[in-house]
């Protein structure tokens, strides 16, 4: 009788321990990943006048780069990635720089016209935006030394940047000290 009755409690051992295993959830969220875009060699880009977000002008797809990350946008999510042709991850939010982007750059850039004015804009090869871009930012290279490659552009006071301005300095209240009052006795 006792070997009977270990016998069954060790069978509805066996089979209960394996119904709480399979009982587990598991939530998972895929976002898809944007196909890949094949470039024959590491793409060219020209800087967006009055900003400093570079595009990739030769393909369809909208591709730029902004504060060292690639960025593309993809069935309405955004993608950021260090490289241009790989490494894709998810962005929560639309990136800061993509507001300062006028919606018809492309004309423009087809035109050769920027705001009325003729545009030479300059193709920066891959090589040479990567060690430079951050300097070139910095130095206000692009307003400053070429204008942004726009003739006649005036000059603004304010270029659009993605970047958060300081705020001024505000001047230090006047201490008056313990025991020292103004006329209204604070």
């Amino acid at each position: 009788m006792k070997k009977l009755l270990y016998g069954t409690i060790l069978l509805a051992l066996f089979m209960t321990v394996p119904m709480t295993v399979m009982a587990q959830v598991s939530v998972r969220v895929n976002i898809p990943l944007p196909p890949p875009i094949i470039f024959p060699a590491p793409p060219q880009v020209v800087v967006i006048p009055e900003t400093y977000v570079y595009a990739v002008p030769d393909v369809q797809e909208e591709i730029y780069f902004y504060g060292g990350w690639w960025w593309r946008p993809w069935n309405g999510r955004w993608y950021r990635s260090r490289y241009h042709d790989r490494g894709w991850v998810h962005n929560r939010l639309a990136p800061p720089f993509y507001r300062t982007v006028p919606p018809g750059w492309r004309n423009d850039y087809r035109d050769h016209r920027w705001r009325g004015h003729s545009w030479n804009h300059e193709r920066i090869p891959h090589h040479q935006l990567r060690p430079n871009w951050e300097r070139w930012q910095n130095n206000r290279h692009w307003e400053r030394n070429k204008s942004w490659n726009v003739q006649g552009l005036p000059p603004r006071k304010q270029y659009r940047s993605a970047k958060p301005q300081p705020k001024p300095a505000q001047p230090p209240r006047e201490s008056r000290g313990p025991g020292k009052h103004d006329k209204r006795g604070r």
